[in-house]
């Protein structure tokens, strides 16, 4: 039986990467910047790499929408962080700053804060508003994929 071959894009520099399904454990680094595929924790993205680092790739991004000024946004803040160690390297996490990256913030019309969005091949799965614990994200991670 052959296994199937993922692409998965760099959060660092953005390169695509082939990785076998049956190697993501086995910590895989980028072929053209060296630097881990999956770090434990979410990474930050901005308008000029958001398109190349989240929406092309094999693996679901769970991005976390949110803004320095939020209560609720920073409280989720070490949850989120959690649940990227729980949900790797089956799919990545990432955060979107939204008065940081306002363009992004109006692209997916966020209307509240934080706000969850789950993306599989450039296509928005689900989306979630409002805070939850590490425990809820994996939950309703994990409901949302097949």
């Amino acid at each position: 039986m052959v296994d199937k071959t993922l692409m998965i894009p760099c959060f660092h520099c953005a390169a695509m990467n082939r990785v076998p399904e049956n190697r993501l454990a086995d910590k895989p680094v980028c072929g053209r910047c060296q630097r881990a595929l999956f770090s434990g924790q979410p990474n930050e993205l901005g308008s000029a790499d958001f398109d190349a680092k989240a929406l092309r790739g094999d693996l679901p991004v769970l991005i976390d929408f949110w803004a320095p000024w939020c209560g609720p946004c920073l409280s989720m803040a070490p949850h989120f962080s959690a649940a990227a160690g729980q949900l790797e390297p089956r799919l990545r996490l990432a955060k979107v700053d939204t008065e940081a990256q306002q363009q992004l913030g109006a692209r997916f019309g966020i209307r509240s804060i934080p706000t969850l969005i789950l993306f599989r091949q450039g296509r928005e799965l689900a989306r979630q508003s409002g805070g939850m614990s590490s425990t809820q994200i994996v939950q309703w991670t994990r409901q949302q994929l097949p």
